[in-house]
């Protein structure tokens, strides 16, 4: 119980340490803290229209931050979710773009598509690491730059509009774009893809802690030679381990190319998202629940910044600065357990 406890609390300190040492940086740099987080907690929840954007903007950092945790879970270090997120979005773009069909068949088929070209794009470094034991980390962050120009060259090529840098907007059968949801929230940009991430999260859930095939991929993430002795096959699961982060990821990528934007652009450089992803898994300590609220926090912070400049005069990059804090913090979570264990046995005499 006390072990579970200081697993909650962990990365609830490391929040909190965050939020105060960047009050301090505020402090120090002339700005009103109060005035500060105010006018985020304003932009972020102050305004149904920015409640609908929080969700629209966390919908793809749930899946993104999934992808992430799950390669941890099972010993894997998926740094590549940012490349298989832009694959992902593509691929949802061009269906969405090049077939017309009807609803009912247009949009999952666009959907599977971003899911299975990242689940491709993970296959790749899966497949080195399991029969040449490249390490996941090099394959995975080269494959970023090679997923951002390659795209980039593809849409400016073969699928750009007149004006030479963006698709054509996807047709509305592809779309995850709801005028319900829209409407509930003044007209923000909120889709039905905040459902698909919420229901990724059980998936997760349910696949490493419920099903047979989840154990194995825990058990050769915690140790491949144990696995192996008891008769798995180690390579078929860093494999699939691999390739099921990357669906993860390739689904984030059609929660922009569906529903926030409708369309593929040319892009100067990296979403962040994929890498965002990272900070979320971490904070939220490799679970689906945990990702999900992580997530949320992440979405708050990012709209509510915005609103920053406006209201209280302070530059929306101090918000970055929390974040890296927050992420530090939850690094260097060591010592915030054992502080916590030696309070709790301090408790118990």
């Amino acid at each position: 119980m006390a072990k579970r406890l200081t697993g909650l609390l962990t990365p609830i300190i490391a929040v909190l340490l965050g939020i105060i040492v960047g009050t301090i940086i505020m402090l120090v740099s002339g700005y009103d803290p109060v005035a500060a987080y105010t006018a985020l907690w304003n932009g972020a929840f102050g305004d149904i229209y920015y409640v609908g954007e929080v969700i629209r903007q966390f919908t793809p950092y749930i899946l993104a931050g999934l992808a992430v945790a799950f390669a941890f879970r099972v010993g894997l270090f998926n740094i590549g979710v940012e490349g298989q997120f832009i694959v992902g979005w593509l691929a949802a773009v061009w269906v969405g773009v090049a077939f017309d069909l009807p609803k009912i068949i247009h949009l999952p088929l666009a959907i599977l598509a971003s899911i299975v070209a990242g689940a491709i794009w993970a296959f790749i470094p899966g497949l080195l690491k399991a029969r040449f034991r490249v390490h996941e980390v090099i394959v995975t962050i080269m494959m970023n730059y090679v997923a951002l120009h390659a795209t980039n060259y593809i849409i400016r090529n073969y699928l750009a509009a007149k004006s030479g840098d963006k698709t054509e907007p996807i047709h509305q059968t592809a779309s995850l774009r709801s005028e319900w949801l829209e409407s509930l929230t003044d007209y923000s940009r909120l889709h039905w893809g905040i459902v698909l991430a919420i229901a990724c999260c059980f998936i997760m859930w349910f696949l490493l802690e419920k099903t047979t095939r989840g154990f194995e991929l825990r058990a050769v993430g915690f140790n491949q030679d144990a696995a192996q002795y008891a008769g798995m096959n180690v390579n078929r699961n860093i494999i699939l381990s691999m390739v099921i982060s990357g669906a993860f990821a390739g689904l984030a990528g059609a929660m922009d190319g569906l529903g926030t934007f409708g369309y593929a652009a040319v892009k100067g450089g990296f979403t962040g998202v994929g890498f965002e992803g990272i900070a979320i898994a971490l904070l939220g300590a490799n679970s689906a629940l945990g990702v999900f609220f992580s997530a949320i926090l992440f979405g708050a912070l990012k709209v509510g910044s915005l609103n920053m400049p406006l209201e209280a005069g302070v530059p929306n990059e101090l918000v970055n600065i929390i974040i890296a804090l927050i992420v530090f913090f939850v690094a260097s979570s060591y010592i915030i357990r054992v502080f916590l264990d030696r309070f709790n046995k301090k408790g118990v005499k």
